[in-house]
């Protein structure tokens, strides 16, 4: 048993001894004279509040410079915390459509198709609490599109004389503009294999994968399919129309076509249609001081009527009403115009046909119909 003195007793009866959680404290009733009553008087001190963390950026991904991104992927800052609610999220420049989403320490956007090729984007980051950028910018550049994706939805659609079969177990991109996009930087895995029936010189002009002479033809009827100029050239404006008619399935109705006109007497233009020679004709081209063009050149205008005017070889004008028009090359077209008779050099560097066979052949060139003068 403890022994207390009388001093030490008569402090304590008036002090209760108080213990919680981490600390403890003494509170003491000051004794008074008389009735008065005492004033408690804590000798613990107050506990300390942790002050918050402030707000800073980790990193923003696809970085700050970045080159050749796919436009479809999704965009993630990473903060040091959880984003608070109260904190704005960040902006996109040029805005698309899509939603941003708080998940852990990351504001992630899920665009709802995506940018296009060769767009430049700023995320613009606000609200930090570094005093010295509370506001930070990263800009990156989406890529170009896949030249063996352009080539495997015009297979698709029926613009070229061949067809692409995915590979085994590839994801195809269904109806949805977003699969679409992604496909447009990331193409899936297939095969091509070739409609039957066309000569050996139109298999020459495919190169799988890089830019040819059987794409700009394709490009030049999708063009005209699509209300688009005729230039066979694969631009923003036909890639988002390529794009949408993917997803679409708007595929081309006016069959394949392929033409050669031989420059050799006796002169003569045939024209093969989803593998079969459907047309045949004697023809003129050129003469020697006025040829028709070497090569092989789309249909990029059509006419069922005109007045062609140009210059002779002689300096002279002139004003010739022609029929069934079809242009490939410059002012170069297959067409009618009566002649005494077909077969042999005649035209200032068209193709020119009787009136039966220019009606005949009109509808077996459209749009995109690749032309050879050989």
């Amino acid at each position: 048993m403890i022994h207390l003195s009388r001093k030490t007793a008569a402090w304590a009866s008036g002090a209760v001894l108080v213990i919680g959680g981490c600390t403890a404290g003494i509170v003491l009733a000051a004794q008074g004279s008389g009735s008065g009553r005492g004033h408690p008087v804590s000798a613990a001190s107050s506990p300390s509040v942790a002050k918050p963390v402030a707000l800073r950026l980790v990193s923003v991904n696809p970085g700050d410079g970045d080159r050749a991104v796919d436009g479809a992927r999704t965009i993630t800052v990473t903060y040091n915390q959880p984003l608070p609610a109260s904190a704005p999220l960040p902006v996109l420049s040029p805005a698309i459509a899509g939603t941003w989403q708080r998940a852990g320490n990351a504001a992630i956007f899920m665009p709802d198709t995506g940018y296009p090729a060769n767009s430049h984007v700023t995320v613009t980051v606000s609200g930090l609490a570094d005093p010295g950028a509370a506001t930070e910018k990263s800009t990156f550049k989406t890529g170009a599109y896949s030249m063996l994706r352009l080539q495997q939805i015009l297979a698709e659609l029926g613009y070229l004389p061949m067809t692409w079969t995915p590979g085994a177990g590839a994801a195809v991109p269904a109806g949805s503009g977003a699969a679409q996009l992604a496909a447009a930087y990331a193409p899936p895995p297939g095969t091509f294999t070739w409609h039957h029936g066309y000569p050996s010189a139109l298999y020459s002009f495919w190169d799988q994968g890089k830019a040819n002479t059987l794409d700009r033809g394709a490009i030049t009827g999708f063009e005209a399919d699509h209300a688009l100029p005729t230039d066979g050239v694969a631009g923003t404006a036909v890639w988002k129309a390529l794009l949408a008619a993917a997803a679409k399935n708007q595929r081309n109705t006016h069959g394949y076509s392929y033409a050669l006109a031989s420059d050799h007497v006796p002169q003569r233009l045939t024209i093969w249609h989803n593998g079969h020679v459907v047309f045949s004709s004697p023809a003129n081209l050129g003469i020697s001081i006025d040829p028709t063009p070497v090569g092989t050149f789309p249909v990029y205008e059509k006419l069922p009527f005109q007045v062609m005017q140009g210059t002779n070889p002689d300096g002279s004008h002139y004003a010739d009403p022609v029929s069934w028009v079809s242009y490939f090359s410059g002012g170069s077209a297959v067409h009618y115009i009566p002649r005494g008779s077909y077969g042999s050099p005649q035209s200032l560097g068209c193709v020119e046909l009787p009136y039966n066979a220019a009606k005949e052949a009109y509808p077996y060139l459209p749009y995109g119909t690749l032309v050879t003068v050989t």
